[in-house]
C-alpha cells in the first residue's frame, strides 16, 4: 500500500500499475528494498518521474527496518516519521491498509469540501477538518474512496454539476458564485509543461545513466541537453543524491 500511494503521489493510475507490480516484484519486502542498490531502484522507476519519490521509498524502507521492525507503522503520527511520507500519503495508507478512522484530503477531496460543504476557500488545516468531520462513524476505508471517486468523476476542475450526485445537496452550486476549490487547501495546481522542462531532462539523463555510466561530454550528446543546461541538471540530481560523479564521469548510486 505504501508503494502504489508513493507512486501515486504525482503519476497518473496507467502509468502506476505496470511500474507497481514491476516494483514490487523486484522489492516484495522493506528488508529487501532497504538492501538494494539505489541504482537497481531508480532503474524499477523508470518511466514514473519525480525519481526523488524512489529515493524516499528506499529510506522509508531502512527507517522500517531499522525502527519498525521491518512492519509499516499503521498510525498515521508514525508514518510521518517516513521519508517522502506527507498528510496525504499518511491517511491513505492508515486508513485503505490498516482501515483506521482518518480522513484522506487530495486534490479531489478539496474540491469536494471547498464546494460542497463549505463554498468558501478553505486553509489546507480547515479542509482537513471538515473531510475528518465527514467521516463520522463509518468505515474510512470505504468513505475516503467514495469522497476520492466523487471528487475525480464529477467534482473535477472543471465540475459536472449537471450530473453530479450531490448536486442537490452542493452548497456552492446552490449559492452560486465563484469556483471556492480554486486555491483552496488540499487543491493542487496544474503541473508545469513537461516538454523541455527540466523535469523532462532529469529522467532523460537517469534513463541515459542506468545504461551505463558517461562523461558529460558523451551525456550532452546522447540526451541532446545543450552545454549550458546540462551542469544545471547534473548538478541538481547529484545534489539529490540520485546520481554519483566519479573523476570524469556520471553514474546512478551503487553502479
Amino acid at each position: 500500500m505504501l508503494v502504489s500511494e508513493v507512486m501515486l503521489q504525482q503519476t497518473q493510475v496507467a502509468r502506476v500499475i505496470p511500474a507497481w507490480f514491476n516494483f514490487l516484484e523486484l522489492f516484495p519486502t522493506p528488508q529487501v528494498c532497504a538492501a538494494a542498490p539505489l541504482a537497481d531502484i531508480l532503474r524499477a522507476w523508470q518511466g514514473m518521474g519525480f525519481a526523488r519519490r524512489a529515493r524516499n521509498l528506499q529510506l522509508a524502507a531502512q527507517v522500517i527496518v531499522n525502527d519498525f521492525d521491518g512492519v509499516v507503522p499503521s498510525t498515521p503520527a508514525a508514518l510521518r516519521n517516513l521519508p517522502g511520507v506527507g498528510a496525504y500519503t499518511s491517511h491513505a495508507v492508515a486508513s485503505f491498509a490498516f482501515r483506521e478512522p482518518v480522513a484522506v484530503l487530495d486534490t479531489n477531496v478539496g474540491r469536494v469540501v471547498a464546494r460542497a460543504i463549505a463554498n468558501e476557500t478553505l486553509t489546507a488545516k480547515r479542509a482537513q477538518e471538515l473531510a475528518t468531520e465527514l467521516l463520522g462513524t463509518t468505515d474510512s476505508a470505504q468513505w475516503n474512496q467514495l469522497m476520492l471517486d466523487l471528487g475525480a468523476q464529477f467534482c473535477r476542475a472543471t465540475p459536472l454539476c449537471d450530473v453530479c450526485p450531490v448536486a442537490s445537496a452542493c452548497a456552492w452550486r446552490r449559492a452560486g458564485g465563484p469556483d471556492p476549490a480554486i486555491r483552496s487547501g488540499g487543491v493542487s495546481t496544474p503541473q508545469s509543461r513537461f516538454a523541455g522542462s527540466l523535469r523532462q531532462q532529469r529522467g532523460l539523463v537517469l534513463r541515459i545513466l542506468g545504461s551505463t555510466p558517461m562523461s558529460r561530454a558523451v551525456l550532452e550528446r546522447q540526451v541532446g541537453i545543450d552545454s549550458v543546461r546540462l551542469p544545471e541538471v547534473l548538478d541538481g540530481l547529484v545534489s539529490d543524491g540520485l546520481v554519483e560523479r566519479r573523476k570524469s564521469s556520471y553514474c546512478l548510486p551503487g553502479d
